[in-house]
């Protein structure tokens, strides 16, 4: 199970990353965790811009409104998005 926190408009929430997948795409659950493969390298933040870019359409929101918060530089990061809701997440895993 995915834990996610809902406070004040922002959804917080873990997401697992595999880098250099051959898409971008949300794939389900990891150790509690989104998991979400990355078409983009681990390289000078590509896989970050790539994890937000998808997040931020998966969410139908602009991209300025998800934000990794912690694990910049980590496969476990930690993203919180802005105008999202606990129903809009879940819609994300089915």
């Amino acid at each position: 199970m995915i834990e996610c926190f809902e406070k004040d408009g922002k959804l917080l929430f873990r997401v697992h990353v595999t880098p250099r997948a051959s898409r971008s795409e949300i794939v389900g659950e990891h150790n509690g965790a989104l998991r979400v493969r990355l078409a983009a390298p681990p390289v000078e933040g590509a896989a970050n811009e790539e994890l937000v870019r998808t997040l931020a359409s998966a969410f139908g929101l602009p991209t300025r409104t998800v934000e990794i918060v912690s694990g910049h530089s980590s496969r476990l990061k930690q993203v919180r998005v802005t105008g999202a809701t606990g129903n809009d997440f879940a819609k994300l895993l089915s």
